[in-house]
């Protein structure tokens, strides 16, 4: 009879202790968060075992409360029963399909919040659930969503599970990284993700980790929205990779091993506005490099693509597709040797072209040496180029470009020689609608032209030399690549023949020119 009337003393408090805990609970955890709460509608103590199960959690953003940022159906906490071996007295975390969801305007609120993320209170709020310190934890079938500008795009990654074991340092305490972690997902729908390897979960002023990464197959159309405020314009192609990141508060250091992009279309898109060609690019470039994440990477691919450059204002796009591009040897802290770049792909679709390069940041700046030829290429693929910058179009005629650029100690030396081989401008049938004037124009372009022909090889040619100094001495390399082509090439080349017309008409070759404007 006593043992009965006991346990029936045990479950009614079971059930009574329900409530109290569940107030207690939800009062704590919103003590210890800043910026955020949270709401636990249901608890359910469990005196056998020790345990305590939260039903149906919910955390909003104060800013934003609208969706919630977390959900969870189901969290579990009771003691590690197997560290009672060690006699050890601590906490095993279960996360049953926890959904957190972040949008654009929540990210932004977050990153106004003079209150940095890892100084919230999520740590305290988790040990408010229950008086043992965490020593498993375990995050089953997990959703993670990110919705930017576009919420018919969202960025999502599905099925994460995440198992990380020693959090308070029980076995192997003299180890920089105690904690076994190993986690994976599904990324974006159909890439698949894989991190394995270690963590300091006591470090301070945040835990510390060092893993082995390999994520594959991860369909990239869906960055596009985000890759554009670097006026960057990127539609479908896959990526994969791996390599070794080391997060913590004494090292911060990527090894990227091998990335390999494929059947991707990638544009750098050029506002045509002089001086302010390419400043979000080196914005963005400088950001990653004013950072303390160390980056190496030994070898970058981008297989099958079709890489170009499109100018909005003005309305055209040039491109080489097919086109592979491989890049050994990367880093952005300036050490070792320096990095090789290799582009190979067809001009417009028609020349063959090859770009090769080696660059590194030195002590005054970006160092650069570059050579690009492009072979034989259908002139009228570049009609619209001709239209935006000469103001006339073609009908027929053969384009090669070669060039070769040095920048060092915030030096640029180099030439550009455009050839124009078998033009012809005007064309009957093709420019009956235009207007007399036009075709009056064109006529007088093609006339020039045969005049300055090489007359044994049909060809029109100038030698631009190039000149000047990085008036920004922590230029980035990427931003001085997209500057020279800018300023180099079409400044150089456009606008149309009529400039190589005016200089060769003299009955006396001039010496080659320098580029007019400064290199940004």
């Amino acid at each position: 009879i006593v043992l009965v009337a006991m346990l029936l003393l045990a479950v009614a408090a079971d059930r009574l202790l329900d409530e109290p805990m569940r107030r207690t609970i939800e009062t704590n955890m919103n003590r210890s968060l800043k910026g955020y709460t949270v709401r636990v509608p249901e608890l359910d103590f469990r005196l056998f075992g020790f345990s305590v199960a939260l039903k149906d959690v919910v955390v909003r953003q104060e800013a934003h409360p609208d969706p919630a940022v977390l959900v969870i159906p189901a969290l579990t906490a009771s003691v590690h029963w197997k560290e009672l071996l060690f006699l050890r007295l601590v906490a095993d975390f279960q996360f049953e399909r926890p959904r957190l969801y972040v949008n654009l305007a929540q990210l932004r609120a977050e990153d106004r919040d003079p209150v940095p993320i890892d100084e919230k209170g999520w740590q305290e709020a988790l040990e408010a659930i229950y008086p043992l310190k965490i020593n498993l934890l375990r995050i089953e079938n997990g959703d993670v969503t990110y919705v930017d500008a576009d919420p018919r795009r969202p960025l999502r990654l599905r099925r994460v599970n995440l198992r990380a074991t020693n959090i308070r340092n029980i076995h192997s305490p003299d180890h920089v990284y105690p904690s076994p972690v190993h986690g994976e997902a599904v990324v974006f729908d159909s890439g698949r993700a894989v991190v394995e390897g270690h963590a300091n979960f006591l470090a301070r002023p945040f835990p510390g980790l060092h893993v082995l990464f390999d994520v594959r197959d991860v369909p990239l159309n869906d960055l596009g929205p985000i890759v554009q405020r670097a006026d960057l314009a990127l539609r479908g192609g896959t990526l994969s990779t791996n390599g070794r990141l080391e997060y913590s508060p004494t090292a911060r250091n990527a090894h990227v091993e091998d990335l390999t992009i494929r059947k991707v279309r990638l544009d750098y898109l050029s506002q045509g506005e002089g001086d302010q060609a390419g400043a979000k690019v080196a914005r963005a470039a400088r950001t990653a490099s004013a950072s303390e994440m160390k980056v190496r990477l030994d070898r970058l691919r981008v297989l099958d693509s079709d890489i170009g450059m499109r100018n909005e204002a003005r309305g055209y796009r040039v491109y080489l597709a097919p086109a592979n591009l491989e890049i050994a040897d990367f880093s952005n802290y300036g050490a070792g040797k320096a990095a090789s770049a290799r582009l190979e792909g067809s001009f417009m679709g028609s020349g063959k072209s090859l770009v090769t390069a080696r660059f590194r940041s030195g002590p005054k700046g970006p160092e650069l040496d570059a050579r690009v030829e492009i072979g034989d290429t259908e002139l009228s693929r570049l009609n619209d180029l001709l239209r935006a910058h000469g103001n006339f179009d073609v009908t027929k005629g053969k384009f090669a470009f070669y060039s070769e650029v040095r920048v060092k100690d915030g030096l640029v030396r180099g030439y550009v020689k455009p050839l124009f081989r078998d033009l012809e401008v005007y064309d009957r049938r093709q420019d009956a609608k235009k207007s007399i004037f036009k075709k009056a124009y064109e006529t007088i372009v093609e006339w020039v032209a045969e005049i300055l022909e090489n007359q044994p090889r049909d060809e029109v040619a100038s030698v631009v030399q190039i000149r000047g100094r990085i008036q920004d001495p922590k230029s980035s390399t990427l931003q001085v690549v997209f500057s020279l082509i800018e300023n180099a090439f079409f400044d150089a080349i456009l606008p149309g023949f009529e400039r190589d017309a005016a200089k060769a008409g003299k009955t006396k070759p001039k010496p080659p020119a320098q580029a007019a404007t400064p290199i940004r």
